[in-house]
């Protein structure tokens, strides 16, 4: 039974990658060279949102 779930896992990982990978026909980029050229917009996003965080949680300490 393991071996089954660990060959549909196989298969769906293999799958995701390819299509992960695949080039679009209409500008022959992939959904990995979006991610890639999009990733220090969100790496901005995850230090403003980990700001918030630790000034909510001095805010919040501070209280007690």
């Amino acid at each position: 039974m393991s071996l089954l779930k660990y060959a549909i896992l196989g298969a769906a990982a293999v799958y995701g990658l390819k299509y992960a990978t695949k080039k679009r026909t209409s500008d022959g980029k992939s959904l990995i060279d979006d991610f890639k050229a999009k990733a220090p917009e969100y790496v901005d996003r995850l230090k403003n949102y980990g700001e918030r965080v630790k000034q909510d949680y001095s805010q919040t300490s501070d209280l007690y």
